[in-house]
């Protein structure tokens, strides 16, 4: 239940950064700087940082089962809360 909750964040964020494209695309972007600024950190943090933690999460996956692609891909989309609450790899056997 915990990961399912800390892997929604992430993709509340995507939603976000979807519904602002859209108000761009519609020219309906608000008029509040907050909710602007909100936009542009969720952007910064769900490309930026999430992709700065693929290298981790890729050492953090060796011997996982997984390909590497896969691993970035979903550290691209999750972040952090998909490789850090991935079973070690010792559990796994």
């Amino acid at each position: 239940m915990r990961t399912t909750v800390l892997r929604a964040i992430p993709i509340l964020g995507w939603l976000y950064l979807a519904c602002g494209a859209v108000a761009v695309a519609t020219d309906r972007v608000p008029d509040n700087r907050v909710l602007r600024t909100a936009w542009w950190l969720d952007a910064f943090l769900s490309t930026v940082v999430h992709a700065a933690q693929i290298p981790a999460a890729l050492r953090a996956a060796e011997n996982s089962g997984r390909s590497r692609l896969e691993t970035a891909v979903l550290t691209q989309v999750f972040g952090m809360t998909w490789w850090r609450t991935q079973p070690d790899a010792k559990e796994r056997r």
